[in-house]
């Protein structure tokens, strides 16, 4: 089976069962990896944000003691707790944020709920969810403070499962109101398109797409994400991974103009984030610096004040 072949016949679910055991069945099992921890020393940033601005994507890493790791977890990591959390937010200026529950903790969300519940409205989150999960868990999960779910469709994730999966956990998370959330390999949004473009429900795509800056502007997988985000109203980008899709690395300038390119196309539909702990990056971003970027591909205060406070107040629903 080839790899567009494969990516018809299954799509992303984090956390259900190794990619292997789709497309290359008889493989030996992988070693798992460790993680880089984040910069454990963010810099107050240059630029202010503006009151209630929103880290749209986020995540928390235990305690392991607490909320312990899946087991069939594609990576190792250190402890990214709640405490650490708070303290880059309150460095960097942020006051609201979305959690996304990463593949480490599976199905188990409760480190996501755990620290809606203590926000006190400024958090909410977006949740890994199955087909399994009965009509009283996902209502739970909704009054808990979770928005929308996340599938990815990253080989290195080792979330794979059938198309059927996917479509009835849509549709059913759609009769919440929740929207989706969808990470892709570099390239692949061209062939995503047709079934993003008939979901019932808004999505996200995760890190710009996953451009990758050193194909340029014109790169066919960076005008496909262009072309979507403009003609479909349900589709929102994340501004975030900026140190992923740099090939030049640190102050990753070479990503802004991807950045801006998108803010541009759709401006009422873009949100920024973090990614802190940021999880399986080459070159480990200092989150202050993140935050300096942003003047960079958003030097107009009207589009800023979107993109960091408007939009996600709209579409995570915060009041």
């Amino acid at each position: 089976m080839n790899r567009r072949q494969c990516l018809h016949l299954l799509t992303g679910l984090a956390g259900v069962t190794l990619a292997s055991e789709a497309c290359a069945q008889g493989a030996e099992p992988k070693a798992i990896s460790t993680i880089a921890p984040p910069d454990p020393s963010p810099k107050t940033p240059s630029f202010k944000l503006p009151a209630k601005s929103c880290d749209s994507h986020t995540h928390i890493f235990g305690p392991a003691s607490r909320y312990p790791f899946a087991e069939k977890r594609p990576y190792n990591t250190a402890d990214a707790p709640l405490e650490a959390f708070r303290s880059v937010h309150e460095k960097i200026g942020v006051e609201r944020c979305v959690i996304v529950n990463a593949t480490v903790h599976g199905n188990d969300n409760r480190v996501v709920t755990d620290a809606i519940a203590q926000s006190e409205g400024a958090y909410k989150g977006i949740a890994n969810v199955s087909d399994e999960m009965s009509e009283k868990e996902l209502a739970a999960l909704d009054k808990a403070g979770i928005c929308g779910c996340r599938f990815a469709f990253l080989k290195r994730l080792g979330g794979v499962g059938d198309m059927g999966k996917f479509q009835r956990v849509v549709h059913r998370v759609a009769e919440l109101g929740w929207h989706i959330d969808v990470y892709f390999e570099p390239g692949t949004i061209a062939e995503f398109a047709p079934i993003l473009s008939a979901l019932p429900t808004p999505y996200v795509i995760d890190h710009m797409g996953t451009v990758q800056a050193g194909k340029g502007l014109d790169d066919p997988g960076f005008t496909a994400l262009l072309d979507l985000q403009k003609k479909d109203e349900k589709c929102w980008v994340k501004i975030t991974g900026l140190e992923r899709a740099s090939g030049a690395g640190k102050p990753f300038h070479d990503a802004a103009p991807f950045a801006r390119a998108l803010i541009k196309n759709a401006p009422d539909r873009v949100l920024w984030g973090t990614d802190w702990p940021h999880p399986n990056v080459k070159i480990m971003p200092n989150d202050g610096e993140i935050v300096d970027l942003i003047p960079l591909y958003a030097p107009d205060e009207k589009a800023r004040q979107k993109l960091l406070v408007d939009n996600p107040a709209r579409l995570f629903k915060f009041t």
